[in-house]
């Protein structure tokens, strides 16, 4: 059994620990452990503080976010208030618009019918003028006429005197 495989397999493993052992390399390893920990820990305390900032960015955003759609709100609020306002003032101005051209209209068809009313009277007044006057020139003529003429003459002697 001294020459058994697994012996020497063993005895060379023991060797080989008591080298490293005698050289340092166990404490060689853990340094190295060692420092790699305290790389993960500064590299955690890097991701812990970049976390914070970016936790506290989001948070600044969101505050803008919602400054931002409150004054949205507003400016619509304000647009459809100045919309209603437009709407009523040209509304307005429309109802004068047009109250101000049905006067000046009645005006017109008022001025149309005295100008009207007008000619017609005028007209009359000049068939019954040449009615008068045709009526008076067949009256005037003949034997009528004269008697009527002396008549006319002695009324108006009678009313100088």
């Amino acid at each position: 059994m001294l020459f058994a495989a697994e012996t020497w397999v063993a005895v060379a493993f023991l060797i080989f620990v008591g080298i490293l052992a005698y050289f340092g390399v166990h404490r060689t390893v853990l340094n190295a452990i060692d420092e790699r920990g305290r790389k993960i820990e500064g590299e955690l305390a890097e991701a812990k503080r970049l976390r914070e900032e970016a936790q506290a960015i989001v948070a600044d955003y969101k505050a803008k976010q919602a400054a931002a759609e409150k004054e949205a709100v507003e400016i619509v609020a304000a647009a459809k208030a100045d919309a209603e306002r437009l709407a009523t003032e040209a509304k307005t101005k429309v109802e004068d618009f047009v109250a101000r051209r049905t006067k000046m209209a009645e005006a017109k068809i008022a001025q149309a019918e005295a100008q009207a009313v007008a000619e017609v009277r005028s007209a009359a007044a000049d068939v019954a003028t040449a009615a008068a006057g045709s009526v008076l020139a067949d009256i005037a003529k003949g034997a009528g006429g004269s008697d009527l003429i002396k008549a006319g003459i002695a009324e108006v002697k009678a009313k100088l005197n």
